[in-house]
């Protein structure tokens, strides 16, 4: 039915009505409405591997009507969980067959299905093999466009996924960013320049996140030695929004609060210490946060230090 769905004609809704009916039948036989035979989701489950049914499935996503989408979810998720000795077959099968989470990815920017396609990638995500996989040039540097969509829902849950991405396998992630560093921060910094408020504050906030993160101490030591890295962080404390010099300030401190710091970014500080210390002193005052307080007098000590 699957194989009709992509032979037929846009227009053709009576198969897309079969489909969907199949979708159903897939999902009670895999998923259960109450008791599951294990025999019978074996065979259900094989079917769709044997078939390389979900490549269908994702080319032919955008046609199908919403239930039958959230069904497809529903059967993915199913899929991924389901074990054989501690085996997960069907991450294995997407690992095969990397065009599935390669179309994935590519059908986010559609306004019909960013919803579902969000919650494949996030279920994914899940899996360290399909991390790695997600990682890969083809699929991860898409995320940067995907963000900066004009359409705002997709953006913003394409970030969202971004995000976990970025954070859900902490050793993953750090051993990709120290292997893929210049090549992350190129693109990741037309992120912290853009336009766009929302896709601004949000990687501002993830950086710091990032770097904090201790997993990521190489990559932080590295980032906090550029100067260009720093210059960038003190004219977005200087940003029109406060939310934004908020988050710029999470990340500026991490470079003051380096005790090796490398001797341009020393210059940098020294050359404006009198600027930062008075900038710094008026920075949020009204601001009722214990913590901020604390680092903000923190960083005004090092900086008279200098």
């Amino acid at each position: 039915m699957l194989l009709s769905l992509k032979k037929s004609k846009k227009g053709d809704e009576k198969v897309v009505e079969e489909i969907a009916k199949s979708l159903v039948d897939i999902r009670v036989r895999l998923c259960g409405e109450g008791t599951v035979d294990p025999q019978e989701s074996t065979t259900i489950a094989t079917e769709i591997e044997t078939h390389e049914l979900f490549i269908l499935i994702i080319a032919n996503l955008g046609r199908l009507d919403f239930e039958s989408r959230k069904n497809v979810v529903t059967i993915y998720n199913a899929l991924l969980r389901r074990t054989v000795k501690e085996a997960h077959p069907f991450v294995e099968h997407l690992v095969g067959h990397p065009q599935i989470l390669l179309q994935t990815v590519s059908c986010y920017k559609e306004s019909t299905v960013w919803q579902h396609t969000g919650m494949l990638l996030r279920e994914s995500i899940r899996y360290e093999e399909l991390t790695k996989l997600l990682l890969q040039p083809d699929m991860f540097y898409q995320f940067f466009e995907l963000v900066e969509l004009q359409n705002v829902d997709i953006a913003i849950d394409a970030f969202s996924t971004f995000k976990e991405l970025l954070t859900k396998h902490k050793d993953i992630i750090a051993k990709f960013l120290d292997e893929n560093y210049d090549a992350f921060f190129e693109a990741y910094t037309k992120l912290l320049n853009s336009i766009n408020y929302v896709t601004k504050r949000q990687s501002l906030k993830l950086l710091g996140e990032l770097l904090l993160d201790r997993t990521n101490f190489s990559v932080m030591t590295r980032y906090i030695s550029q100067r260009s890295n720093l210059k960038l962080m003190m004219t977005l404390l200087r940003d029109k929004s406060r939310s934004i010099q908020y988050e710029a300030f999470h990340v500026f401190k991490v470079f003051v609060a380096n005790p090796n710091k490398p001797q341009p970014i020393s210059d940098i500080l020294v050359q404006n210490k009198e600027k930062l210390k008075d900038f710094l002193s008026d920075f949020h005052n009204d601001k009722d946060d214990e913590q901020f307080k604390d680092e903000k007098e923190y960083l005004l000590k090092q900086i008279e230090l200098l």
